[in-house]
């Protein structure tokens, strides 16, 4: 999955560009996970219920997806356990496993507050490439400095 940046001037041109993509799934602030589920759930639980995917397939599935990133060792903690870090990469993962055309990664400086957020989103999109889904990064335009030059 290699980052399509999506530059927005305001909160209506992300509004907007959302909801012109019905068809995509949101990783945002707004769309928390579960609370009272495992990552491993979290994840698992969109395959079992879109796929009708017996638990325990979905949950190799997304066992092997925590495995790409590198984070299987947050697959059994719940989200009040979790930092910024693990939580985007739960709600990416998330998003993935449901296998849509496009995942919007809506404002990543709020889903990662405590990081250098582009070259880590390049890193970590970077792991699961070879992935059909298209990724598009949705963020202000007064952010671009913040991204490394293509």
């Amino acid at each position: 999955m290699k980052p399509v940046m999506q530059w927005l001037d305001d909160d209506a041109g992300r509004r907007a560009l959302i909801a012109a993509h019905p068809e995509s799934i949101l990783v945002s602030p707004e769309l928390p996970l579960r609370a009272n589920l495992s990552v491993l759930d979290n994840i698992a639980m969109i395959p079992e219920y879109r796929e009708n995917l017996a638990y325990d397939a979905a949950a190799d599935r997304a066992w092997a997806l925590l495995g790409r990133v590198g984070q299987t060792d947050i697959a059994f903690r719940r989200d009040p356990d979790l930092n910024h870090e693990q939580r985007f990469v739960a709600k990416l993962l998330r998003a993935l496993v449901a296998n849509p055309p496009v995942i919007l990664v809506d404002r990543p400086g709020m889903l990662l507050p405590d990081l250098h957020y582009p070259p880590y989103l390049e890193n970590l999109l970077a792991r699961l490439e070879d992935l059909p889904n298209d990724c598009w990064i949705l963020d202000y335009r007064w952010n671009a400095p913040l991204y490394p030059s293509r």
